[in-house]
């Protein structure tokens, strides 16, 4: 797909732990970098843990602070980006809706679009933003999954309408079957528990996900829209 190189973009992202940690310090220096006018709201409701500096990208000084709080404020005056968070778990459609629509044009021309990153660990919230996806007109929708070792990354594209990459629900159609808890009804023994991953599979994910914010960003232009990795097998490739 082929994006203007001056078209305004408003990026949510939701999920500001395992993944979202080390994409959001790249996706503020790209949206600087891009020149273009860039709006960008950081989501999560969770608290940063010590357990947590294990495998994301959190320091002890963040302990008992809000995840999205400490990414937006770390990064965003960085660039000179306005500081834009949500402390909270998106969990509920038209509040996403909300969120991704735009209500001012940023002094341009151009019909806006907007760009949601999915890095979230579990199906609930990914049927909530394939609904949404579905609601919406023009809509980058960018999702990333990944174990313990091993993950795919897909873009689903939507243009005036019209579905020109298939979100990460119609590649994995299973998804939509799953009956998850959100993160906000699980107990405190259920949040305890969840599956491994390890950093090195988070770092893969982020890359990927990083990959294709700077082909749309900054050149204009994404010729793939799925990547699937292992960090095990030190692999990353493009599928058709």
């Amino acid at each position: 797909m082929k994006l203007s190189l001056d078209r305004p973009v408003k990026i949510v992202v939701i999920g500001a732990g395992g993944t979202g940690g080390y994409v959001i310090p790249h996706l503020y220096r790209i949206a600087y970098a891009s020149g273009r006018p860039c709006r960008i709201i950081i989501a999560d409701g969770d608290i940063v843990e010590q357990k947590n500096l294990i495998r994301q990208n959190f320091a002890e000084c963040d302990i008992g602070e809000n995840k999205a709080q400490v990414m937006a404020e770390r990064y965003s005056e960085v660039f000179g980006i306005e500081t834009e968070y949500i402390p909270d778990f998106i969990e509920n459609e038209q509040q996403l809706f909300d969120l991704l629509k735009f209500e001012r044009q940023y002094g341009s021309s151009l019909k806006p679009i907007s760009i949601l990153i999915g890095a979230v660990d579990n199906n609930r919230s990914r049927i909530m933003c394939n609904n949404v996806f579905k609601k919406l007109d023009d809509i980058i929708y960018i999702d990333s999954g990944n174990g313990e070792f091993t993950g795919q990354v897909i873009c689903g594209v939507k243009m005036s309408g019209r579905v020109i990459s298939k979100p990460v629900a119609s590649v994995y159609p299973d998804l939509l079957k799953d009956t998850e808890k959100f993160p906000s009804e699980l107990s405190c023994a259920e949040r305890s528990v969840s599956a491994p991953q390890s950093i090195a599979a988070n770092v893969f994910a982020s890359s990927a996900v990083i990959s294709m914010l700077y082909h749309l960003l900054i050149e204009g232009n994404l010729r793939n829209n799925r990547i699937t990795f292992s960090s095990r097998k030190l692999l990353m490739k493009t599928v058709a």
